[in-house]
């Protein structure tokens, strides 16, 4: 693996795989690379935070580990877990030799004994599935670790998460720690649809992804070889942008901007008319109401003129991005007395929190 010469570099090795980075972004990865930490990218869908991930594994030569989040999720999702299946099936085979070690046992409680001295043979690495997050740490060769939409999942998976970010190890009851021969990048992603706890966000460099200037979103589409011509690409920039602007509740992200030039592209457009536009508007408008919205505005649009934006997409959008939308008590929020408590009482997230919760997981069946 070789690492960054300098922020330019950087710039310029993403740009070779086909992504454009802003000096800003460019200095945040050379920071990561240098300093060995983790990058947690905010901000809206689609403005090209994984994709940072996939291009950063492109351009330094990484595996590409990736851990998708979801609400529910659970540590054996991120961490490992132990192959059930496959202890039961050893358990099966070696019956006999199982047998033999207990036979000549004068009692119940002495066989016990004996066959819980072999508990090391079933709980070693050789039983261990491991996920995105030990694979990471355990891996012999350098690796980029995609923790993506870390915000769908619960706050007790930020908690297994932090030792990992700030030691680059994991902890396994049964086996010990296993610290990353080769610190893996980690890029963590978040849509911002909830609040991350101070703690994940203090390991991190931090850097918030917005939709790009016109400039910079037309080189991107020209980078993307859309086989749209750059006199049409420009002009389709421009009336994304205003549909941008019409407070929509999902606004087009530069990747449907992409989906839209090569739709239009496939389609044969030679200009950007507003019933083609109309046609095809379900590529960047997902909601009825913004497409309804969208069409509507696209004459005026392709002809340069202003529209005037409604309130209701961008009061949704303002009331997801509401500090204290949660709720009391969230990560450390004080609560509101309930009725004969005179204090409000303090929810905290411990780092333990995690470790205690698959230590009381262990021996438990497999879910489906």
């Amino acid at each position: 693996m070789t690492s960054f010469a300098s922020v330019d570099d950087v710039a310029a090795r993403l740009a070779e795989v086909g992504y454009l980075a802003d000096r800003r972004l460019a200095t945040t990865v050379f920071l990561q690379a240098e300093l060995g930490k983790p990058v947690l990218l905010e901000g809206p869908a689609g403005v090209g935070k994984t994709e940072l991930a996939k291009s950063l594994a492109a351009a330094t030569g990484r595996r590409l580990l990736r851990l998708q989040c979801y609400e529910g999720q659970d540590e054996t999702k991120a961490l490992y877990d132990w192959d059930y299946g496959k202890q039961m099936l050893y358990t099966q085979l070696l019956r006999e030799k199982i047998g033999a070690i207990v036979e000549d046992a004068g009692d119940l409680r002495e066989a016990v004994d004996r066959i819980g001295a072999q508990d090391s043979v079933f709980f070693s690495e050789r039983f261990l599935a491991a996920r995105p997050l030990l694979e990471a740490v355990r891996s012999p060769e350098p690796v980029v670790l995609l923790v993506d939409e870390v915000d769908r999942a619960d706050e007790a998976l930020e908690a297994v998460l932090l030792e990992m970010l700030a030691e680059q190890q994991v902890s396994v009851p049964e086996l010990g720690t296993f610290t990353a021969a080769h610190p893996p990048y980690v890029v963590l992603t978040s849509n911002n649809t909830r609040d991350l706890s101070a703690a994940l966000k203090r390991r991190c460099l931090h850097l918030f992804l917005d939709y790009p200037s016109a400039a910079r979103e037309l080189d991107i589409i020209r980078s993307k070889k859309t086989g749209l011509a750059d006199a049409l690409a420009g002009h389709l920039v421009d009336v994304v942008r205003g549909l941008r602007g019409l407070g929509l509740r999902k606004p087009p992200s530069i990747s449907e901007t992409i989906d839209w030039a090569r739709t239009l592209a496939v389609l044969g457009a030679t200009e950007l008319e507003p019933g083609l536009l109309e046609d095809t508007i379900s590529v960047v408008a997902k909601y009825e109401k913004d497409v309804e919205r969208a069409a509507a505005a696209l004459p005026k649009l392709v002809a340069g003129e202003e529209v005037a934006a409604e309130n209701e997409g961008a009061a949704l959008r303002g009331e997801r991005d509401r500090p204290g939308r949660h709720g009391p008590g969230y990560y450390g929020e004080k609560q509101q007395p309930a009725p004969g408590d005179e204090h409000g009482r303090v929810r905290q997230v411990s780092t333990s929190q995690g470790a205690r919760s698959f230590t009381a997981n262990l021996g438990r069946p497999r879910r489906a």
